[in-house]
């Protein structure tokens, strides 16, 4: 199966991008999503296909009901980017960070890509999608400071991988709700609508 994304090697002697220079490259390509990895490859992914957009909007619906309710952190959207410590720049589908770490961030780091990784995170597989990169890129988010828990959603075998600090990584087949306590108090994702 292909990969729904396109990764593009720059070498650092025809053009080594600054954080600034990555973040205009990003801006002036809105129209993708684009990754940098620790080694600096770069992922080129093209907008998702409709029925996945609206699966991630109703990830993203239900994570901001239970956010506005709860009130602690705020979500992120997959066209936002953080700058890991490993200097990777990943935009997870969906993202949750605490008010408190948040706000340790200064407004200009808050404008651009954020140099923090979320307590939460979601991916979602596309149909087009290979799940090793999306392993892979969740076990990166697992051995990050200040994360506690990712999901990984993959449709296509409805299954849900689940990543936690210094744990296994758990796997529920066919999962009708995901709980996120207590990282996330309260918060069931509800997946007949993802499915």
């Amino acid at each position: 199966m292909l990969s729904s994304s396109l990764v593009v090697r720059i070498p650092p002697s025809v053009l080594a991008m600054t954080d600034d220079q990555f973040f205009e490259f990003c801006r002036f390509n809105r129209d993708l999503q684009i990754e940098r990895d620790r080694y600096e490859e770069i992922s080129i992914m093209p907008p998702a296909g409709s029925e996945t957009g609206n699966r991630e909007a109703g990830i993203l619906g239900q994570l901001w009901v239970w956010s506005e309710q709860d009130g602690t952190g705020m979500i992120f959207s997959s066209s936002a980017g953080f700058k890991l410590s490993t200097w990777a720049d990943r935009s997870p589908d969906a993202a949750w960070i605490t008010i408190e770490r948040w706000n340790t961030l200064t407004p200009e780091q808050q404008q651009k890509f954020a140099p923090i990784c979320p307590d939460f995170v979601v991916e979602l597989r596309s149909p087009s999608d290979n799940l090793k990169p999306l392993q892979e890129k969740m076990e990166e988010y697992a051995q990050e400071p200040g994360f506690r828990l990712g999901l990984l959603i993959d449709r296509k075998q409805r299954t849900v991988y689940i990543y936690r600090p210094e744990q296994a990584v758990e796997c529920l087949e066919n999962p009708e709700t995901v709980s996120a306590d207590p990282v996330l108090p309260n918060f069931v994702l509800k997946l007949s609508k993802v499915w």
